[in-house]
């Protein structure tokens, strides 16, 4: 069992090649030729971590459905709830969220090393995220974290104050400020559903 509960799932070139509907064969080329990491058993069977075989799939365009989804899913905490602005209304807001979503991790991120550091270690499934916190491009932030499997492919919410900031990232939903805690509540309710269709 991995840090918060999340189980660390190991998948071996027969289970490989079955996800991506090839022969057993071809995935162990895959491994040998270093295209797909793996590690070897004592008895040199040949085994591949979730967040690995993630990636591979993700690198080459294939489509994540059924067990693959299942990998990108079990990468995140999706009962985990990131908040990432300034420190002054992060608090405050903090404070808010845990009343309307109980039984969720809430971590604060108060600048970008904080949520760079954060969101590898704890792996938040929602992050909500501040278009004005200064100090990165946060197009190419958000760009980042949902292209590598290996950050479990969160829902990011962008919190901004102006319709003309321009978003070129991978948003799953721009929310005005000042926060509108029911509109997010109900927009996390809806995520908690599709989360729980994809990994039942």
């Amino acid at each position: 069992m991995s840090k918060g509960g999340r189980r660390v799932r190991i998948f071996s070139a027969l289970e490989v090649a079955n996800i991506c509907g090839v022969v057993n064969q071809t995935a162990i080329n895959w491994i040998r030729s270093g295209h797909l990491k793996a590690f070897t058993t004592p008895g040199g069977q040949y085994r591949i971590y979730a967040k690995d075989l993630a990636a591979f799939l993700d690198k080459r365009g294939m489509n994540a459905s059924g067990d693959v989804l299942n990998v990108m899913m079990e990468n995140a905490n999706w009962k985990s709830f990131m908040i990432a602005m300034e420190e002054s209304v992060n608090d405050n807001l903090k404070t808010e969220i845990e009343k309307i979503l109980n039984g969720y991790n809430i971590i604060q991120a108060f600048n970008w090393f904080e949520v760079g550091r954060k969101i590898t270690e704890e792996k938040p499934g929602i992050i909500l995220l501040d278009a004005g916190l200064p100090g990165v491009d946060f197009n190419r932030f958000i760009q980042t974290v949902k292209n590598d499997p290996s950050f479990g492919k969160p829902f990011i919410f962008l919190l901004t104050d102006s319709q003309e900031t321009e978003i070129t990232g991978q948003i799953d939903i721009v929310l005005a400020k000042p926060l509108d805690l029911s509109l997010l509540e109900v927009t996390i309710r809806d995520f908690e559903k599709q989360i729980s269709a994809a990994i039942a």
